[in-house]
């Protein structure tokens, strides 16, 4: 049994690959976590992380440098996409484990659930 099939927070999950907590606890917006991580993913996007950290170090020098406008431009997207590609991994993410669990909860869990993905998906959409 994974955490993804169990909506209570204080499940210990028997995959040891999966760090189980409570984000599904409404009221406490600041202490949320997944449900559970898979840990290779949240390795790929620390990396990720790091080369756009990087990336947006290089643009702050090439404004610095007055380099060429389409330059920086081009930079930017590919910024811009490096992003999107780590907001596509979250997604999944959640989707596999936050939402799975919070929707197998029941109605009122669910409905929240429904509710914040229609508004994650709108403004990943954008």
């Amino acid at each position: 049994m994974t955490a993804s099939t169990n909506a209570d927070p204080d499940h210990q999950p028997d995959d040891p690959t999966l760090i189980s907590c409570g984000c599904a606890m409404p009221g406490d917006e600041e202490n949320r976590k997944a449900v559970a991580v898979d840990p290779d993913a949240k390795e790929r996007n620390r990396k990720r992380l790091r080369r756009i950290e990087g990336q947006v170090r290089g643009l702050q020098k090439m404004v610095e440098e007055d380099r060429y406008c389409a330059d920086i431009l081009t930079q930017i997207s590919s910024v811009q996409e490096a992003l999107r590609s780590v907001g596509r991994e979250l997604m999944r993410n959640h989707l596999k484990h936050c939402a799975t669990a919070a929707i197998a909860a029941g109605p009122d869990q669910a409905g929240e659930m429904y509710d914040e993905l229609v508004e994650l998906i709108y403004k990943h959409s954008r």
